[in-house]
């Protein structure tokens, strides 16, 4: 096992051993604490399988509360806008950040629910963080929008992606990170990269070619907790350790079922209440469903789960559940 890391950035002082970004000896990087094991054998087994929820998916009405009002984009104000599954608008400290953008379709899954504005005016960006290489989080199309109407802003991403993002966006202002890194930028924030319990993969043999990561952002007071795709792992508690005062804890709660296959890539409503407890965090934001029908379980499941688990007094902090592109001030 090689460890790796980008030299032109700051590594962070951690309470603990840290060699840098693991890569096993095919090239690959690699989860540390826990191995990816997907094979061709085990999605054939998922596609194949019954599903014990199809007759509830089939018949449900559900549909997220959707909000259109683009007000945010003009304001002043520091806030947490949510955009549908992994995209959020960040205004922290002044500073305008972009994670994830996706407006459109993406391959082979339609969107449930529209994007809530126009995203031809999302424009005076600083920042647009890209969290892993996958084509919900990471568009093409989206990004070349991003682009034409930033082109100031700063790309901020995990080791190897910079040869992506400079065909998407054509950028030169691309900053890539290995896990425990922070990005160089404006004094008025900070931005780091974390592990996350995941993996990539955009062609046919490029599997873990590119890093996966989670980002912490710092500025005005506030620390913001972005967990990205992440299975269920001892990181949660390790960022709780490096970030004491976790103020808002964005992290997925969809695509969960069957849990045999998705756990690994994705935290269930449950080991999303885990992490956050684990983390010690104030405020929790919900992600990664309502927007995407990526997995066995109906579209509004995770988010009736959840609530479920609100009532039970299980979330040991405040649920911040709000509508796509309904702005949270903080």
């Amino acid at each position: 096992m090689e460890y790796v890391s980008n030299p032109a950035l700051a590594g962070m002082q951690l309470p603990f051993e840290w060699k840098g970004t693991p890569v096993d000896d095919k090239g690959r990087f690699a989860n540390y604490e826990y191995p990816h094991l997907y094979s061709l054998t085990d999605v054939l087994k998922w596609k194949l399988s019954r599903n014990p929820q199809r007759a509830e998916k089939k018949a449900e009405v559900w549909q997220p509360a959707i909000d259109h009002n683009e007000d945010f984009l003009h304001s002043q104000e520091d806030c947490i806008v949510w955009l549908g599954h992994a995209s959020f608008f960040i205004r922290l400290a002044g500073v305008n950040i972009l994670i994830d953008p996706v407006f459109y379709n993406v391959t082979m899954v339609k969107r449930v629910a529209p994007f809530p504005i126009d995203p031809s005016h999302i424009k005076g960006l600083h920042y647009v963080l890209i969290s892993h290489n996958h084509l919900d989080h990471c568009d093409r199309r989206s990004l070349a929008l991003v682009s034409a109407n930033n082109s100031q802003a700063i790309y901020l991403t995990g080791l190897k992606m910079e040869g992506l993002l400079h065909k998407l966006t054509h950028s030169e202002k691309i900053q890539t990170a290995g896990w425990y890194q922070q990005y160089q930028t404006d004094d008025r924030i900070r931005v780091y990269y974390l592990p996350a319990r995941h993996w990539t993969k955009r062609g046919l043999r490029d599997e873990n070619s590119q890093l996966w990561g989670a980002f912490v952002l710092q500025g005005g007071g506030k620390t913001i907790y972005f967990a990205a795709d992440s299975g269920y792992g001892g990181h949660f508690a390790d960022v709780g350790r490096l970030f004491p005062v976790i103020d808002y804890c964005i992290i997925g709660i969809g695509a969960y079922k069957p849990e045999w296959f998705m756990a690994q890539s994705h935290v269930s409503p449950v080991n999303a209440v885990r992490a956050f407890n684990d983390m010690h965090a104030r405020v929790m934001i919900p992600m990664h469903y309502g927007t995407f029908d990526l997995a066995d379980e109906p579209v509004g499941d995770p988010i009736a789960h959840l609530l479920q688990l609100e009532r039970q007094g299980s979330i040991h902090g405040k649920l911040e559940h709000r509508a796509i592109g309904e702005k949270l001030p903080i």
